[in-house]
């Protein structure tokens, strides 16, 4: 590695890295996540040249393979779960937000992640396309059929609860 691309890393880091963690917090939990972010810093380090000028697309891109690393080694153990945060928020909030969880845990992954990006992450469509590693139509279509599949699920959890 040379010094531009150790300062790269490093400018990286410091724009990224909380953005980075807060993005894998949400799938894994706070235990996990900063494993997920150094994994990812260690393969900006270590292949310098893969990461693209707009990086935090290609950032949670490699996070989210790192997480599904984690997933696939988790499942082979038959202990993955999906986790969903806990709320501590009184009344209604809490229901609304259980409601959510629970929506979003019945979505696959693909669709769970194309929301995310967008409504968490604040990615716009091109971004969140490179971050999923798909075109841009194909994340216009998937955001939208995600979108639809969740309203569905939404509409489920309110005649339940």
């Amino acid at each position: 590695m040379v010094p531009d691309d150790v300062d790269r890393a490093a400018v990286l880091w410091d724009r990224h890295a909380d953005a980075l963690y807060a993005y894998a917090r949400r799938r894994v939990g706070a235990s996990a996540a900063p494993d997920v972010v150094a994994d990812v810093f260690t393969v900006v380090v270590a292949h310098p040249d893969r990461v693209p000028d707009d990086a935090l697309p290609w950032l949670y891109r490699t996070a989210w393979n790192m997480i599904a690393n984690l997933r696939r080694a988790d499942a082979r153990r038959s202990s993955f779960a999906f986790e969903s945060t806990s709320v501590a928020d009184p009344g209604s909030v809490v229901a609304d937000r259980a409601a959510l969880f629970a929506a979003l845990a019945e979505l696959s992954d693909p669709d769970r992640e194309a929301i995310l990006l967008t409504a968490w992450e604040g990615l716009d469509a091109k971004r969140a396309a490179a971050a999923a590693g798909c075109s841009g139509a194909t994340f216009a279509v998937r955001l939208h059929r995600a979108r639809r599949r969740l309203e569905r699920a939404l509409s489920v959890e309110e005649e339940v609860g």
